[in-house]
Order: structure tokens, then sequence, then C-alpha cells
């Protein structure tokens, strides 16, 4: 595909965004950065959540991940279904009960100031990680299609992309993004459906021969039943829920979406249909990563040695000019998807849980809100450049694994809170966090020796929890 095409593409697909943020944030208040003044209609949130869920790890890594690990991720994604029945029936009761803005007051009304901070913390810990490994694959592959035929370095795709995901979101925030996710769930859902029937296409397959295909593969292979494996079917259900519970429920970014619909009522069945449409999507992505092999190995290309460049690979070089369009399409908006949102929930998190920013005063802080907006844009692009200088493994591994270090000490300090009725001393809860990832860690490197040849996959996050949750109780007031 020709560079200058790819680039013509990219900005026509900024330009698109822009004129919905130019549109959205028109005439409205300094609150709508932050709530949306809670009037998203709860259809326009739930399809839109699908593209901020999914990512271009999704888009990439999926795909590429089933040469290594066939379908065992949907194990995963089966998992969440339970997670986000927890989210609808517990967390979202409580976060509406209690009207927030930032989901982490909830832990200094429960417990007090040291637990809020902490919560507050480990979520821009956790969304700075995640946010920046799924920009980082996203930059790799538009560095290829259009950066690489210019000369220019990696830092370069980097900051474009970081700066105009900045430019779109930086005045209306949240209710902004609430709209161009929605437009760029479509494209990525239509990338995908075309790549599949075009590959289809080229291996000259029915749709009959085509399940048959997929069901006749091993690859195809959904349930793992070896316990010492770390994708055992057990590990990964279980993780998969509370990976749903702690990367939505508890994360500042997806919640912020939930909590701009009118009422508890609506954010639920925003959750009910948002989960059942992410596990059709991710088997499609599963489907269309087998495919993607077939095809390689029909056609004799060679597998990259990072198998997440296997879609953008076969795309570029060997799709027909349709399906490479559609497919960079699809990887921009995943792009932006992802990342927009978790831009505004940072600048959110940091200006109301560190800041204190109220309702009362977000016009009077608007350049500071601003300036904090761009701040963290500074931090993501200095993140993803470290973890391109040193990253030797999928992506969507990395994610997983970040979370389970980064999301346990919130999922042990929710879990506290919510089911039992205990007080914290407060001023002990930031080490027990961290002493909480450290133990885990550590009996995670030695699992096999001290545990009978068990290796931990990422349900690390159930045991980082527990943990957090047994340390609180070591603190708790009698």
């Amino acid at each position: 595909m020709s560079p200058i095409l790819v680039g013509t593409i990219i900005l026509t697909y900024f330009f698109i965004l822009i004129i919905i943020s130019h549109f959205t944030s028109k005439g409205g208040s300094d609150e709508d950065f932050y709530t949306a003044q809670r009037q998203s209609p709860w259809y326009l949130v739930a399809f839109g959540m699908i593209g901020a869920s999914l990512s271009g790890v999704t888009f990439i890594s999926v795909p590429g991940e089933v040469g290594t690990s066939s379908f065992h991720y949907f194990q995963v994604v089966l998992g969440y279904l339970v997670g986000y029945a927890v989210i609808s029936h517990i967390l979202l009761p409580i976060y509406y009960r209690l009207n927030l803005v930032s989901i982490y007051t909830y832990l200094e009304q429960r417990f007090g100031f040291w637990s809020y901070k902490s919560g507050a913390f480990y979520f821009l810990l956790s969304r700075i990680i995640g946010s920046s490994f799924r920009l980082f694959l996203v930059a790799g592959v538009l560095q290829i299609s259009f950066f690489d035929a210019f000369g220019l370095p990696f830092w370069v795709s980097v900051l474009t992309t970081v700066v105009l995901i900045w430019i779109y979101t930086f005045r209306g925030g949240i209710r902004t993004v609430v709209w161009t996710d929605t437009l760029q769930t479509t494209f990525m859902i239509a990338s995908v459906v075309i790549s599949i029937s075009f590959i289809t296409g080229e291996m000259n397959l029915s749709m009959g021969e085509m399940i048959y295909g997929l069901m006749e593969d091993q690859r195809s292979t959904i349930f793992n039943w070896d316990w010492q494996s770390g994708r055992n079917f057990f590990k990964q259900f279980f993780a998969g829920a509370f990976i749903a519970i702690v990367m939505t429920g508890l994360d500042q970014d997806m919640m912020q979406k939930n909590l701009t619909c009118r009422t508890l009522k609506d954010a639920q069945k925003n959750i009910f249909w948002f989960c059942i449409i992410l596990v059709i999507v991710n088997f499609l992505f599963l489907s269309m990563g087998l495919l993607l092999f077939q095809f390689a190995e029909t056609n004799q290309i060679a597998i990259p040695e990072r198998t997440d460049y296997l879609f953008p690979t076969i795309a570029i070089d060997h799709f027909h000019m349709l399906g490479a369009v559609v497919f960079l399409l699809g990887i921009v908006a995943a792009a932006y998807s992802s990342a927009d949102s978790a831009l505004t929930a940072l600048t959110t998190s940091f200006c109301v849980d560190f800041l204190g920013f109220t309702k009362e005063n977000y016009g009077e802080r608007k350049k500071l809100r601003m300036l904090i907006h761009f701040g963290f844009s500074i931090v993501l692009f200095l993140v993803i450049l470290v973890f391109h200088a040193v990253n030797d493994q999928s992506v969507i591994t990395a994610v997983f694994v970040a979370a389970g270090y980064t999301y346990g000490p919130l999922l042990g300090l929710f879990a506290f809170g919510i089911f039992t009725k205990w007080q914290l001393k407060d001023q002990y809860v930031p080490a027990v966090c961290l002493i909480s990832p450290i133990l885990s860690y550590i009996i995670n490197l030695n699992s096999v020796a001290w545990l009978g040849g068990y290796k931990f996959g990422f349900e690390i996050l159930i045991l980082n929890g527990l943990l957090t949750f047994v340390g609180l109780a070591t603190i708790r007031k009698y």
C-alpha cells in the first residue's frame, strides 16, 4: 500500500474525529468533560465500550496468539461473563448510590484518606502501563505501514499518535469519547468481518468450508485441562472473571463511560449487552487469527517472529487494496478507541482524586485540567518508548501480566470494603498495597518449586488480590 494513501486515510479519519469533537463539545459545560451530564444513551455507551475494551491489543495480538496458544484465550473471555455480572449487580449500584465521579472516592468514604489515594494511585499506574502497551502495538503498525517509508524513527510514530488523540479529547472529554468510541467500534468490527470475508474469498472457501476448516484445525481447541499449564481452563476462566472486574469494574476509564448513563438500570442494560457482544467479537478475532495462519501456510508466507505482526504483515503486503485499507481503518480505530478514553480517565482521576476538583470548581480550574491532560499525553509517550526498548513478549500477555500486579491491590481494597464491615488503620494501607504485589511476584517466580509444578497464568491477579485482602485484615481496627 502506498505510504501516501496510508497517510491520507489516517488524516481523513482524524478529521472525522475532530468534527465529532467539535459538535459534541459545542455548548457544553465544564462538567461534560467528567460526566457528560449523565445523559448518554445506554446503547451508545454499550456499543462504544466494545472498541475501548478490545483496543489494538485484541485487534492484532489475539489473532497472533492463535499460533502459540490455540483458542485458549477464549477461556478468559468466557470468564468475563461472570465478572460483568459482578459489576452489574454489586459495583454499579454502589457507584450510582454514592453519585461518584471518580469511583475511588468510595475508598475514602469507606476507609479514609490513604486508602483512597492508594486506590487512585494504582489505577493511574495500571492505566498508564496498559494504555502504553496498547499504543505501542498500534504505533508499530503505523511505523511499518507509513513512517518507515520516509525513514522516520519510531518515536515520531508514537508522538504523532499521542498528539492526534490529545487534540480531539482535550475539550470534550468523556462526552466526546462516548461518541467517537461508537464510530471507532463500528470500524473495528467492520474491519474484522471484511477481513474474514476477504481471506475466505482468496482461499476459495464457502462459508461451510471455512467453518469446517476451522473446526478441524487443532489450533481451534478452546479448552485446556492440564492443571500445570498456565492456560488451564479453571485458571483462565476465573482469571477472566477477575480481569473483567478489575479492568472494567474497578477501572475509572471504563466506569466513567458507564456513569454517563442516565440511571442505574440503563447502566446495567449497557453492561449486559456489552458483554454479550464482546464474547461474540472476541470469537471472531480468534477465528480470523486461525484463518490468517491457514492463509499464510497455503501461500507459503513466512510467519513473523513476533506473531503480533501477522495480521498487519498479511493485510498490508498480501491483501488487495480494499483489504489493506479496511485493515488500516480498523487498527487506527482500535488505537484511538482505547487511548482517547484512557487519556480522559487519567486526567479525571488525577484532577478529582489528587487535586480535589469538584463540580463547583470545574470551570475555575479548567486551565489546570487542560495542563494535566497534556502532561499525561507526555507520560504515555515516554512510557511507550521505554516499553519499545525492553519488550520481548506478546503484548496481550504483557498487558495481563502487568494487570495482575497493578490491579491486585485495587481488587483487595474494594473486596474488603464491600464484603466486610471492618474499618482499617488507614495509614498502613499503602504499605499493604506495596507488599502484596511484591509477594505475588516472589511466589510466581518460585511456584514450580514451592507448589508441586504449578505455574501461574493470568490468575496471579487473584493471588495478589487475596494477599491484599489478608494484609488489610491484619491492620483492621478492633
